[in-house]
């Protein structure tokens, strides 16, 4: 039975660790939404694209060129 009064000290003790948010005003400056221009997101998808079949086609490149010299190495 004693420790389920120590549990509840540890409870009250660390509820009474918040703080109240009440006090203190909203601040206008952080709930303030920013725009976002549809042409930057834009331009970042197609960047990001870009990067993308960039990566695609050197990785395309080294296979067919190692399947190209196995071939060849196996026909010899």
């Amino acid at each position: 039975m004693n420790d389920n009064s120590l549990k509840t000290e540890v409870a009250f003790e660390e509820a009474s660790n918040f703080k109240v948010t009440e006090d203190n005003p909203l601040k206008s400056e952080e709930n303030h939404i920013k725009k976002v221009d549809i042409n930057v997101l834009k331009a970042r998808a197609s960047d990001i694209h870009k990067k993308e079949n960039r990566k695609n086609i050197s990785i395309f490149a080294f296979i067919l060129i190692t399947m190209t010299l196995i071939g060849i190495y196996l026909s010899i």
